[in-house]
């Protein structure tokens, strides 16, 4: 099955956090399902991590190419069809990283795993 990852369910994965759940780590850890991050996430990381708001292990760009790679953790560029869904998106969440990863996951029929139940509003199958 394919899986969009919310940036935190990604950041807690890969740094061994146990506010994973125990059911997200299930899933990333299957290595029958593909796993998509959103490149708005990386963008996200890669802000708070400029301002400050984020701290990682290793530096940001050492991290990520080596953990995705290792975890067979895919990229989601974001598309036109993307950014349509997104400006169309009702205004339950107000974050536009995550608005665009509600469309990425609606346009790509993915379901999500997060955390967040502001998701759930969208009709997004997530998983936690």
């Amino acid at each position: 099955m394919k899986y969009i990852l919310d940036t935190h369910a990604l950041i807690w994965f890969l740094s061994g956090d146990p506010q994973l759940s125990t059911r997200a780590r299930y899933l990333m850890d299957d290595s029958a399902n593909e796993l998509l991050i959103s490149v708005a996430s990386l963008w996200e990381m890669a802000v708070k991590v400029s301002i400050g708001k984020l701290n990682l292990n290793q530096p940001f760009e050492k991290l990520f190419p080596e953990q995705l790679e290792n975890n067979s953790i895919e990229i989601l560029g974001i598309t036109i069809d993307h950014l349509n869904a997104a400006c169309n998106l009702p205004f339950h969440h107000r974050d536009p990283f995550d608005r665009l990863i509600i469309a990425q996951a609606e346009i790509e029929q993915m379901s999500f795993i997060g955390a967040d139940t502001i998701f759930d509003r969208y009709g997004v199958q997530r998983h936690w």
